[in-house]
């Protein structure tokens, strides 16, 4: 799918939020190199002249005024690049097939080629305890399979290089992970590694090596989680450098994700309370930026919040409630599905600092993101808030009119939502001490990284928001 305006927007004029001593520094016209005010009015004529359409030309009108009364003293400025008053352009494509409902195991015959060796992959074996390894041993009944197990909750490099040898050793031609989210994002490491022809599979993290081929795959999902059954996308450690990164290939996609809510039963509870606030920062990444004229991906986005609030605790009061694990089950997989992530700007500053205390202490993913977040919402309340805002009047139902009383409610909501499906989040809890927090931050330093929906937040910004965490 190709969908946007055939047009160019973002070189035109760039403005950034600031306060009126700013303007300098964040007011620019990229094309002609001028900054202040000459920039801001640049800014308004360009809108004016288009005259694109008439609410168009209202909001040019109505910036004009703005505009005046920030150079004639006034506060908080709202500014943005021409092209953000739009959904941008994109392309998506999602080729895989999703298998919902009780007993759908016994559908894998059909979906799997009867003629290729299958290489099963799992974690710490609790699929065979609750009675999933049964029923996928038993539906591949007369096919050649072979078993990798012993993946982990944080896929470790050392340990997936090891399935590749196996791999290769048996002509595997298709990999079928049973598990949760570590196990599917291990398993599309092994698929893209085991047909890797460079030097070292790590680069494919480290050095964004292309994925030119991998071998096939699909899911029979347990957790819901990551949502990494509907995307192309793989989190990797390795814990020789202690280092926790990301990939993305369309090679990788899974051919099709077997969901069966009865799967969920027997899960742990620190598992389902993780797999509820995984999915609920997936969706804030996607979602809490600014607002850019897309409405039904935030509606949608703010649909699975309201599904999680309202699910996920009765998951942790009723484990067995069939409707609920249903509900939970596909909110997780389109919260990263990147349907809700489609023509709008992305910020996915949580996770990057939460993959990083979980390099360091070993903290499970999840607990990171319930820990990080509200301090990133803290820390960029100004130019989150609108959408903040939004969400606490679409989400919670908050009638707060008072704009920085409403950010605070939502932020001290959304730590009690965390609390309520059963992860209390603290630095002391996890092992977060200064030390930790300053090689976080030397990390960012070292890699020049920059986060966040303008590029702005880098590793002084990072050491900030550590320290606005619990």
């Amino acid at each position: 799918m190709t969908f946007g305006r055939g047009r160019e927007d973002d070189d035109v004029v760039f403005l950034a939020r600031g306060d009126a001593e700013d303007a300098e520094k964040y007011c620019v016209n990229l094309k002609t190199g001028e900054t202040g005010k000459v920039a801001a009015r640049v800014f308004i004529k360009i809108l004016c002249d288009l005259r694109v359409a008439a609410r168009i030309f209202d909001f040019a009108i109505l910036l004009q005024e703005v505009v005046d009364f920030w150079y004639n003293g006034g506060g908080l400025y709202f500014t943005t690049r021409f092209g953000e008053l739009f959904m941008k352009n994109f392309r998506y494509c999602n080729p895989m097939e999703i298998v919902f409902g009780k007993d759908q195991i016994a559908t894998l015959p059909e979906l799997i080629p009867a003629d290729l060796t299958v290489m099963i992959t799992y974690g710490g074996g609790s699929i065979k305890k609750n009675g999933v390894y049964e029923q996928v041993m038993k539906a591949l009944a007369g096919r050649k399979v072979v078993e990798f197990g012993g993946i982990e909750p944080n896929p470790r490099y050392e340990t997936l290089m090891n399935a590749v040898a196996e791999v290769k050793r048996n002509n595997v031609g298709f990999l079928l992970a049973v598990g949760g989210g570590s196990v599917l994002d291990g398993t599309k490491f092994i698929a893209a590694a085991a047909r890797f022809e460079g030097a070292d599979p790590w680069d494919i993290l480290e050095k964004g090596a292309a994925v030119q081929d991998a071998v096939p795959l699909a899911t029979v999902i347990t957790l819901p989680a990551t949502g990494s059954e509907s995307n192309p996308l793989a989190v990797i450690s390795r814990e020789s450098t202690r280092q926790k990164l990301a990939f993305s290939s369309p090679k990788v996609f899974p051919k099709f994700a077997i969901i069966d809510p009865e799967t969920n039963f027997s899960l742990p509870m620190p598992q389902v309370s993780n797999g509820i606030v995984d999915t609920f920062v997936h969706v804030s990444e996607q979602y809490m930026t600014y607002p850019q004229n897309a409405p039904l991906q935030d509606g949608m986005a703010e649909s699975i919040y309201r599904v999680l609030v309202e699910e996920g605790p009765k998951a942790i009061k009723d484990p067995k409630n069939y409707d609920v694990r249903a509900n939970l089950c596909w909110a997780a997989t389109w919260g990263l599905n990147l349907w809700i992530a489609q023509g709008v700007v992305e910020d996915w500053t949580s996770h990057g600092i939460g993959h990083e205390i979980t390099a360091f202490t070993g903290t499970d993913h999840a607990k990171t993101l319930a820990l990080v977040l509200p301090a990133v919402w803290k820390h960029q309340r100004r130019e989150k808030g609108e959408k903040l805002v939004q969400f606490g009047q679409r989400v919670f139902g908050l009638t707060e009119t008072d704009r920085e009383k409403m950010i605070d409610r939502v932020i001290e909501r959304t730590k009690a939502f965390f609390r309520e499906v059963g992860i209390d989040a603290s630095k002391k809890a996890y092992g977060v001490t200064e030390e930790v927090c300053q090689k976080i931050a030397e990390v960012f330093t070292q890699r020049q990284a920059k986060l966040g929906e303008h590029g702005a937040i880098g590793p002084k910004e990072v050491a900030e928001i550590l320290a606005l965490c619990d």
